[in-house]
């Protein structure tokens, strides 16, 4: 089964996408293409790391530009919207896939045709090359509706997020349902990933299948110590606790896929 994978990137990530194509041609399941959709109007730096990495004259590879800074959820919508895949992989444009990520998660929807979006345990991937294991707080199985909400907003007194939302696999007719990735800032992951599952069954699983890159630039470095999915969402000031009867929302802007 083909799986169309997304990757919106702005001109400060250049330097990354060179790793990230590697981890694509490293991967066991070869169904795939990659679509890349540039935000912003500076793409030469861009463009010259496709071409340096070889992943500009590959015909796996569609590249597209809309010429003007949107972010990240509208950016990964217009290239949604080019692809024609059933399944769509998200792949940061500074992140890794771990080399049986597409296989593993493929796998996974293939087999129960209940679930809509599947998830693997990310690994953090630092400065020194290094990968860091976390614990999550689910196990690895079927993710029945609403069960990521209640985590988010009940766990261990925090809002805590049960699975890294940056490297989820899309049934494309789910996430089209929802009208692709909210247009909420800073948060189009976790917004996303939280209506996804009040719609949709969803699937974990316990092997690996991102690698998370840690690094200066990206948001949720400056203000958490959020890691492979297991990290807190941690308001500030802190924040008081929500009544029961009405679980309160904040900005989740830790554990959002946009690091800019």
């Amino acid at each position: 089964m083909r799986v169309d994978v997304v990757t919106a990137v702005h001109a400060p990530y250049a330097r990354f996408l060179a790793a990230a194509w590697a981890s694509l041609r490293a991967q066991t399941h070869r169904d795939w293409r990659w679509l890349i959709q540039v935000d912003g109007p500076h793409d030469g730096a861009l463009r010259a790391a496709l071409v340096a990495c070889g992943a500009a004259v590959d015909s796996r590879v569609q590249i597209a530009a809309h010429r003007t800074a949107e972010g990240p959820a509208v950016a990964r919508n217009l290239a949604l919207g080019r692809s024609s895949a059933p399944l769509i992989q998200n792949l940061d444009a500074d992140d890794e896939l771990e080399p049986s990520a597409l296989t593993l998660l493929a796998g996974a929807l293939r087999d129960d045709p209940r679930t809509g979006y599947a998830a693997g345990r990310a690994r953090d991937l630092m400065p020194s090359g290094q990968l860091h294991d976390r614990p999550l707080p689910l196990r690895g199985g079927p993710l029945p509706r609403g069960i990521l909400l209640e985590h988010w907003t009940t766990a261990s007194g925090r809002y805590r997020l049960p699975l890294h939302p940056a490297g989820v696999m899309w049934r494309r007719d789910l996430l089209l349902s929802l009208g692709g990735w909210s247009a909420m800032r800073g948060m189009e992951d976790t917004s996303t990933l939280m209506a996804a599952s009040a719609r949709a069954v969803g699937v974990l699983l316990e092997a690996p299948t991102l690698r998370y890159r840690k690094h200066s630039q990206q948001i949720s470095g400056r203000t958490s110590d959020f890691a492979g999915g297991g990290g807190a969402d941690r308001p500030h000031p802190p924040a008081r606790a929500a009544p029961a009867h009405r679980p309160r929302m904040v900005p989740a802007t830790t554990i959002a896929s946009r690091r800019r």
